[in-house]
């Protein structure tokens, strides 16, 4: 392994030992000034004059003077580890006993006022053995504190009790403060989840106000205009009272289903009314029928157990599939095909060109670019999405005949990925 190799691999270790520091408070910072890392160097400097004074002054007591480059090396070698130990704190542990080990077998005993370590080294190593408590992972964290104590019992077996329980200070230390960390972090979420979630009510408030305010208000009009439209005329034909009737009925009932979708956008509680479903199909294909499509339907295959979701989902798409052929293919003929398979739910809706021939199906203008702007309209957007949803597959295009057709397949399970047409 070469120099390159061997960088590479203790920038990995660094990399994946040390977790990301977390953002400072506003308090400790000062534009671009951090104060912990001012704080550290402040104490690492005065840390750097006591020891030195500590070993000039054993020194001339015992009679064994050090040479100041000696004593400047021990001094700047036990502070200088905190230089590093925001950035870097495993690095900076790791000099710190470095440091402390060497100390203690090129000075001698006597020049020490403890005998066995330099008071300035022992706090500079719990500063350090903090930040790797705070920053590392916990394998590094308890791997860190076993090597100090055995390290101790190794030095001076005397001091093991001793190293214990200054080992166990930082650690509680970090540990609490990891706590309140992650406690402060939780915090943060829960107010960034509950922002969301009102912003969110609050939206939904709107839209309910404008569906309240212009949709429902338009559809009462259509309502009872279409009450009172055959009385406008003296003697109509039956035939129209029967088609304003029809008009009046489906008024009413997208009235009705408005306001349920309007209580459900104001209330934070979800919709526990009955939902539509494909039990429900026979009204369905009335109300098309009243619409003025003649409309055929055939059902195969065993229902039971279909899940509410793709009972659901499917009676969203005939729904739209059959509005789409009143909008866009008035007095068309319509063939509805519901099949239920072992794995799936097929669902086929097909209509003519009705009259007037129109053959924009999808929702756009125009006949001669049909074929390049179809599936560009939200009820097509919105049956792909439903079919999406479930895992399943919607097929919307023109037929040769200038109809349209609508093919597609539910899963009744979420393993199930259907099959395209």
């Amino acid at each position: 392994m070469d120099a390159s190799d061997a960088r590479s691999a203790v920038a990995a270790f660094l990399a994946n030992s040390t977790n990301p520091p977390t953002p400072r408070h506003r308090w400790l910072r000062r534009g671009r000034l951090d104060l912990v890392v001012a704080a550290d160097a402040i104490t690492a400097f005065i840390c750097f004059l006591t020891a030195s004074s500590i070993l000039e002054t054993h020194s001339r007591q015992n009679h064994t003077p050090l040479s100041p480059g000696a004593a400047f090396l021990v001094a700047a070698a036990t502070s200088a580890p905190l230089l590093l130990r925001t950035r870097f704190p495993l690095m900076s542990w790791g000099f710190a006993a470095l440091a402390i080990v060497g100390t203690t077998v090129l000075v001698r005993p006597d020049l020490l006022p403890t005998d066995t370590y330099l008071p300035t080294s022992v706090l500079v190593y719990g500063l350090c053995l903090y930040a790797v408590t705070v920053r590392c992972k916990v394998r590094i964290v308890v791997a860190a504190a076993v090597l100090t104590v055995v390290g101790a019992g190794f030095i001076d077996w005397g001091s093991f009790a001793g190293a214990f329980f200054l080992t166990t200070i930082p650690l509680l230390l970090g540990a609490v403060r990891l706590t309140l960390r992650h406690s402060e972090r939780r915090l943060v979420e829960q107010e960034r989840r509950h922002s969301g979630e009102r912003a969110l009510f609050e939206e939904r408030q709107r839209i309910a106000r404008e569906l309240h305010d212009v949709v429902a208000h338009h559809m009462s009009v259509i309502a009872i205009q279409a009450e009172a439209a055959p009385y406008k005329t003296p003697a109509p034909p039956p035939e129209l009272v029967e088609s304003f009737a029809g008009i009046r009925t489906s008024a009413l009932t997208g009235l009705a289903e408005l306001r349920r979708v309007l209580g459900v956008l104001r209330t934070d509680r979800p919709d526990t009314g009955p939902q539509p479903s494909l039990a429900d199909l026979g009204a369905l294909l009335d109300s098309a029928r009243g619409g003025g499509l003649t409309v055929t339907a055939a059902t195969s295959g065993d229902p039971v157990g279909v899940p509410e979701g793709v009972d659901l989902s499917a009676y969203r798409i005939l729904q739209e599939a059959l509005s789409n052929a009143m909008r866009h293919a008035p007095g068309s003929q319509v063939e509805v095909s519901v099949t239920y398979r072992a794995s799936h739910l097929e669902l086929d809706i097909r209509n003519d060109a009705g009259r007037g021939n129109r053959a924009d199906r999808a929702g756009e203008t125009g006949d001669s670019d049909r074929m390049d702007k179809v599936g560009s309209g939200h009820g097509l957007i919105g049956m792909r999405e439903r079919a999406a949803m479930l895992g399943g597959t919607l097929n919307a295009s023109p037929t040769r005949d200038g109809g349209f057709r609508v093919f597609a397949i539910l899963p009744l399970s979420a393993n199930d990925d259907g099959d395209g047409a």
